[in-house]
């Protein structure tokens, strides 16, 4: 997320990104008490009401729990559906990057290939359109990176396979990572891999999907281990 968009956000979301920025930069596990809201206010300059909030965003998101008398904890699963396995806490974020393509390269393009011998010409024709609007987006210089996520979600449930639903948060965290990280670089390859796709999964051409989405992940790689090179001394 650039500045543009974090300064976007409201004042609670964004003191319960410094919270959990908070946690990461002090190394706090599950079962650790984090400063009250008294401390929390103090350091963040913001009011004790502002705090209390992220605190309550925090719980509902499982990562905070508060233990009457003693305090506010981390939570022994931290995580939910938007970040179930915790990856806010990890600090590497290019390598993290990295790891989330690796997991992607083994499940990715068989979902695709699936996908292509599973969809209906209602869940095509959707398809189509995430990818159309997506494609709007990319050429206006807007944010792309939800649509994207959707595309790829939709191709991810167009596989009709039952354990991919379960997988889908790994696919979404690493598309807004590589966005993140990247500046919306590979512009042109992710329209034109988004297009392979999609023309695959019309004509059930599972071994087209299957190579085009190779492909897609392939350049992602690419961008993420040359922003790597060009950052070491």
């Amino acid at each position: 997320m650039n500045i543009e968009e974090y300064q976007k956000k409201p004042l609670t979301e964004k003191i319960s990104d410094e919270i959990i920025q908070y946690i990461s930069d002090h190394n706090l596990e599950v079962g650790d008490r984090i400063p009250s809201e008294y401390e929390l206010a103090s350091m963040l300059q913001v009011g004790r009401g502002t705090v209390r909030e992220a605190i309550r965003m925090l719980i509902s998101r499982n990562i905070l729990v508060i233990r009457r008398g003693a305090g506010t904890y981390i939570a022994n699963k931290y995580g939910t559906a938007d970040d179930p396995l915790g990856l806010a806490f990890m600090k590497d974020k290019h390598k993290l990057a990295l790891d989330l393509l690796a997991i992607r390269f083994m499940i990715e393009p068989e979902i695709a290939a699936l996908a292509a011998q599973n969809a209906t010409p209602e869940e095509t024709a959707e398809l189509e359109t995430l990818a159309a609007v997506m494609e709007s987006l990319i050429l206006e210089h807007k944010n792309h990176v939800f649509k994207d996520i959707e595309f790829h979600t939709k191709l991810a449930l167009c596989s009709k396979n039952s354990v991919v639903s379960s997988l889908i948060p790994i696919i979404s965290a690493s598309v807004e990572l590589f966005v993140d990280l990247t500046h919306r670089k590979l512009l042109e390859e992710t329209i034109a891999t988004h297009r392979e796709v999609v023309q695959a999964v019309k004509t059930h051409n599972s071994i087209a999907a299957h190579d085009a989405m190779l492909l897609h992940l392939v350049y992602n790689r690419r961008d993420i281990q040359e922003m790597n090179f060009d950052q070491q001394p």
